[in-house]
């Protein structure tokens, strides 16, 4: 294997691109890589001190005449700066703006060939793709990238829709690391939630309007009333206020529990007997794919990049986007069905393995950095979209 060393920029707080980021790093650090975060903090997931990995920290200058602190300006120098400090292959960004664009600027001060590798996952083109004040700039970030990423068919398809983009697009999907996440043995802290004949549904987000947490509730209250259940909210965000009214107003207080953040998500996602994700927008589905690596099935809105994770009808169910009544209907037959619920458990794990190993996605983006290297590719084949 090619030793590289690899320069990574993402979100570092709280979100999927930034887990899937950091989570890649440390894999290709595991496999001999040299990898080198540059963001303004430390990746929430990287954890204490490992082999082949380095931080970089992005300091502003709040210097008084600008408005507002310059992050993009003080990134694009930063990374320029590393690359030429340590020797850099090529820069690793996840999200096209800023951090492709940074990236772009970062090699115009560089003058030399470094590659830049660019991975799309969704809102910088559902969200920022449809501002017509940024589309020229994220297609520039997008087109002057040596190599771009999605995480699904559909965002590939919305990428060329929304910008206009005709350039080849590798499709690379998340991944889940299954010494991480597998079915964790829970049943003594289970009666912390749910009595023993009540059947535990579970929501993780950061609880913003495109996640559809109304319905969230809305399904549960259904289900409830069929199926004696407990429903558990994961996360944070702008919309948890108006769900806590809600959850008050529909007299669910003693069946709803608030868990807030968590780091440890196998561990509560094990407690689950059901996840969730009736999502407006969902370019891949993460957390779905998280459950469905610890055995739990998922009801979700036939979004974005689900239909590609979720088998309907075989790892969980998916309804059109609204349609609580179906979803709630489709989370009684599985919770009712002890049969069903294990065939669905049993699908979740080998679909989850298999599918999306860590080991599979590692080396089709290996398989990109050699390529755009002009190296000989020594891992799978990649899928150009």
């Amino acid at each position: 294997m090619q030793r590289l060393k690899i320069g990574i920029t993402c979100y570092p707080s709280l979100g999927g691109s930034g887990v899937v980021a950091t989570e890649l790093g440390k894999l290709l650090a595991e496999k001999g890589h040299e990898v080198h975060f540059i963001t303004h903090s430390i990746p929430f997931r990287l954890g204490t001190f490992q082999k082949n990995i380095y931080y970089h920290e992005v300091e502003v200058n709040d210097y008084y005449v600008f408005r507002y602190p310059p992050y993009d300006l003080a990134l694009a120098t930063k990374m320029a700066h590393v690359a030429k400090m340590q020797n850099l292959d090529l820069f690793h960004v996840h999200y096209a703006v800023p951090h492709a664009v940074c990236a772009y600027l970062a090699k115009q001060m560089l003058g030399n060939d470094i590659k830049v590798v660019t991975t799309l996952h969704g809102t910088d083109i559902t969200v920022l793709g449809h501002d017509e004040s940024l589309k020229d700039l994220i297609r520039l970030g997008i087109n002057e990238s040596d190599a771009v990423t999605a995480v699904s068919e559909d965002l590939i398809r919305e990428t060329r829709r929304a910008l206009d983009i005709t350039r080849d697009i590798d499709l690379t999907y998340n991944f889940i690391d299954k010494r991480v996440y597998y079915p964790r043995d829970v049943a003594d802290w289970r009666g912390d939630f749910a009595a023993p004949h009540e059947k535990i549904l579970m929501h993780i987000s950061n609880f913003r309007p495109v996640k559809r947490v109304g319905d969230v509730v809305d399904i549960f209250a259904r289900v409830n009333r069929e199926v004696p259940s407990r429903l558990l909210l994961v996360g944070e965000g702008p919309d948890l206020p108006k769900i806590q009214a809600k959850i008050s107003e529909m007299g669910l207080e003693d069946r709803v529990r608030f868990l807030g953040k968590q780091d440890e998500i196998a561990q509560v996602i094990s407690l689950a007997d059901l996840l969730l994700l009736p999502s407006e927008k969902e370019s891949f589905g993460l957390v779905a794919l998280e459950a469905m690596a610890c055995g739990v099935p998922t009801i979700g809105s036939q979004a974005g990049g689900m239909p590609e994770l979720i088998m309907h009808g075989k790892t969980g169910f998916l309804a059109p986007i609204g349609d609580t009544a179906a979803m709630a209907e489709y989370a009684v037959r599985l919770l009712s069905d002890g049969k069903m619920a294990e065939e669905f458990r049993r699908a979740c794990l080998e679909r989850a393995c298999e599918g999306f190993s860590r080991d599979r996605i590692t080396n089709q983006y290996e398989d990109i950095y050699y390529r755009v290297l002009g190296r000989k590719v020594l891992g799978l084949d990649t899928i150009r979209r």
